[in-house]
C-alpha cells in the first residue's frame, strides 16, 4: 500500500475514469485490475490515467512492482517541488558549493560523499541546508532521484545501495539504472530536455534545461523554477545568440530511472556487496547537458 497524506481516490470512480476495457497496464500478462485495498492519491491517479492513455503497454511482474513505480514517480515530483522551494542556487561547475560536513567539493565541481557520512544524511542535507549548495541543472536531476528513492525505500535500504555517492552532472550509481530514449509519450515524473541550439556562447549554461514533468503538465528545471513548457522556451529564447532565428524546443528525449531494476535492487539490499562495479566518472565541465549528451562523452 502506498502511504499518502493526500485525500484518497474512490476506487469505483477511478475504474470509471480509466476505462478498464482497453487496459494498457498488464500484471504478469493479465490486464490490470485495481485492488480495492489500494489508497491512491491524486498524483498516482494521474500517472495511471496517463499509462492508460499511452500507445504502449506497461507490463509488470506483480502489483508490488507497479505500486513501487507509482510511489517513486510521485516522490520524484515531490522532490522536484521541494527543490523548487529550496535556496539551492543554479551555477556552473566552477562555482559549485556544498556543505563540507557531508561532502567534499572536488576540483571538477562535484560533490563526493565524505567517508564518515551516511548517504541518506548527505542527500537530506541538500534539502535541509539548501542555502549552502549551488549546482547546475544536470546535477539537480540525480539529486532529485536520490531524494525520491530515499523517501520511497527508507534509510537502511538507501544507505546499503548507495554507499559511495558522487554528484557530478549525470554520473550516478549503477543501481539507479538510468535509461534514456526518444518517445512521444511522457508520464509524470519523467525528465525531458528543453534544447536551446542557438545558445549564446558567452552563456553556455543556457544550452538547455533538464526538467521534471509534474502531474499538472508543468515542468521543473533547476534555475528555471516551475513553469509551463512555453514559458521555459520563452526564457531560453531570451538567452540565444544575437540574430538567432532558431527557437528553443522541448525534445522527445525521455529520461527516467529503471524502476523495475531499482525495485529488485531495493528488495535484495541486505545481500548487497560492499563493492560493486560503477560507471566511469566523466568530467566534462559543460553545464546543463542532457543525459544522452553525457553518455556521448562516456563512449
Amino acid at each position: 500500500m502506498i502511504k499518502n497524506n493526500e485525500n484518497t481516490i474512490d476506487m469505483n470512480e477511478l475504474k470509471s475514469d480509466l476505462g478498464m476495457g482497453d487496459c494498457m497496464i498488464q500484471i504478469s500478462g493479465i490486464p490490470f485490475q485495481l485492488n480495492e485495498n489500494w489508497q491512491l492519491g491524486s498524483i498516482e491517479k494521474t500517472i495511471i490515467q496517463e499509462m492508460q492513455n499511452a500507445p504502449i503497454f506497461y507490463s509488470y511482474y506483480s502489483e508490488y512492482e507497479l505500486l513501487f513505480e507509482l510511489q517513486v514517480r510521485k516522490n520524484i515530483i515531490q522532490s522536484a517541488k521541494e527543490m523548487n522551494k529550496s535556496q539551492a542556487e543554479f551555477t556552473t561547475f566552477a562555482h559549485a558549493r556544498c556543505n563540507p560536513k557531508y561532502w567534499q567539493l572536488t576540483r571538477a565541481g562535484g560533490f563526493l560523499l565524505r567517508p564518515d557520512v551516511r548517504p541518506a544524511d548527505a542527500i537530506l542535507d541538500i534539502f535541509r541546508n539548501s542555502s549552502l549548495y549551488a549546482f547546475e541543472c544536470a546535477t539537480a536531476i540525480p539529486i532529485i532521484y536520490y531524494h525520491a528513492i530515499l523517501n520511497s525505500i527508507g534509510r537502511n535500504s538507501f544507505n546499503s545501495l548507495f554507499r559511495n555517492l558522487y554528484l557530478y552532472s549525470w554520473h550516478t550509481d549503477t543501481d539507479l539504472g538510468i535509461i534514456t530514449f526518444y518517445s512521444n509519450h511522457l508520464l509524470p515524473g519523467d525528465v525531458v530536455y528543453v534544447n536551446n541550439p542557438d545558445f549564446d556562447k558567452k552563456t553556455p549554461w543556457f544550452r538547455g534545461v533538464n526538467a521534471v514533468l509534474l502531474e499538472d503538465g508543468r515542468l521543473f528545471g533547476h534555475g528555471f523554477n516551475i513553469r509551463t513548457s512555453e514559458e521555459m522556451i520563452e526564457l531560453l529564447n531570451e538567452t540565444r545568440k544575437p540574430d538567432s532565428q532558431q527557437s528553443a524546443y522541448v525534445t522527445k528525449l525521455v529520461t527516467r530511472p529503471s524502476f523495475k531494476y531499482l525495485f529488485r535492487a531495493a528488495g535484495s539490499y541486505r545481500n548487497a556487496r560492499a563493492y560493486k562495479m560503477q560507471r566511469p566518472i566523466v568530467h566534462h565541465s559543460k553545464s546543463s547537458i542532457s543525459y544522452a549528451h553525457y553518455l556521448y562523452y562516456s563512449i
